[in-house]
């Protein structure tokens, strides 16, 4: 179990590593993945569900 030192130093290991400014978007990035793959696990794989995701996936590339 982790104590409230070692989040303590895992946090500012991370803000020294990234930046404060960054942290926002890891965050962000990190949600939308959890949340993604949330969705993927709980719902059934069709052609429809394929589509959107290369759509998604080539949207956020440009």
């Amino acid at each position: 179990m982790l104590s409230y030192q070692d989040v303590f130093l895992f946090s500012i290991i991370i803000i020294v590593l990234f930046g404060s400014s960054k942290l926002p978007e890891i965050g962000r990035g990190l949600g939308e993945a959890i949340i993604r793959f949330k969705k993927a696990v709980s719902e059934p794989e069709t052609n429809s569900n394929k589509d959107e995701s290369l759509k998604i996936y080539h949207k956020k590339q440009s």
